[in-house]
């Protein structure tokens, strides 16, 4: 090789260089957060991960991403939502509601996109649901108010009428009451009575379970929040210890062994979470993007938990099943 060639080629190679490192340094990067561990959130970020990948993102090709888990310590939340801010992400996808608004108190300029299970109007996250506003938007795997009355309604079928119906709930949430208030009219309606248990966290869940022993017989009424989520494997061993007949929110309850479960698809409501973080990186604002609900709600029933807490289920309920795990 001629020593004119060589230089040459030495000079292409060191202008590359601060190209490549451009290159890497302009790939987006995006901040996850959320309420739960990273083992509990793999299915979800698979899905969230489809939706980034069908607008063209890729994980490690032309994206990065941050991850924060606040491993079910709630009061964790406001410091790594802080962190990703102060790293500037260019997107912020919040699972659960505790995470979604301590990204929204966080910043008010990146795009927040959340994943809740509950009304984000009534809990204050966006004001209206076809034009958003401001930076936050996201996608509502339950909608509105109204499907805890189903479930009660479904555990109601199943239930002797003499069975007291336990009601566990997040008093610190920020649906608590709407939701109770809900519930309370629902058991009025169908003549039941409701005792009402009170978990804000890991460590009070046990003793709020507890106090079903003293009555049988008795079932329970998960409500559908981000914390019991975090703590479904828990909940499940805990209810199934104390064989009490548990109603659920989500399917994921009912394949870990939870008896029933009666909700929207929490895996489609982060496969869009990842699609609107895509366009959103593509230019499109959040203030332009409604926010998605559920077209459709499932009912599953584990028939193999029935059988061990010896429970016959009506072949009526099993008919209108969408899905029974055996």
């Amino acid at each position: 090789m001629k020593r004119r060639d060589f230089i040459t080629l030495l000079g292409i190679a060191a202008a590359a260089r601060p190209l490549a490192a451009r290159a890497q340094q302009a790939m987006p990067v995006i901040g996850f957060i959320r309420n739960t561990t990273r083992d509990d959130s793999a299915d979800l970020l698979k899905a969230m991960h489809e939706g980034l990948r069908q607008t063209g993102y890729v994980q490690g090709r032309n994206l990065a991403v941050e991850y924060r888990f606040a491993d079910n310590q709630l009061d964790r939340l406001p410091t790594m939502a802080a962190d990703l801010v102060r790293r500037q992400v260019a997107v912020i996808v919040t699972g659960g509601d505790a995470s979604s608004f301590a990204a929204k108190a966080a910043t008010t300029t990146i795009p927040v996109i959340f994943s809740t299970g509950f009304g984000p109007i009534e809990i204050g996250l966006v004001s209206s649901l076809s034009r958003p506003g401001g930076n936050v938007t996201g996608v509502s795997f339950f909608s509105t108010l109204g499907t805890a009355a189903k479930r009660l309604d479904f555990l109601d079928k199943l239930m002797p009428k003499d069975a007291i119906i336990g009601y566990l709930r997040n008093p610190n949430s920020p649906r608590g009451e709407p939701e109770l208030v809900e519930v309370e009219h629902a058991a009025h309606s169908l003549g039941r009575q409701i005792l009402i248990l009170n978990a804000g966290s890991e460590r009070e869940l046990e003793p709020a379970l507890a106090s079903l022993a003293q009555h049988r017989p008795v079932a329970l009424l998960v409500s559908g929040d981000s914390l019991f989520t975090g703590l479904r494997e828990r909940l499940v061993v805990l209810t199934t210890r104390r064989a009490v007949p548990t109603m659920h929110y989500l399917r994921e309850f009912t394949a870990t062994g939870g008896l029933m479960s009666y909700g929207a698809s929490v895996t489609d409501a982060y496969r869009q979470a990842g699609t609107y973080a895509g366009e959103i990186l593509k230019g499109a604002k959040p203030a332009d993007l409604p926010i998605m609900l559920p077209t459709k709600f499932e009912l599953v029933i584990n028939l193999k938990t029935a059988k061990a807490l010896g429970i016959e289920v009506p072949p009526t309920l099993s008919a209108i099943a969408d899905e029974v795990v055996e």
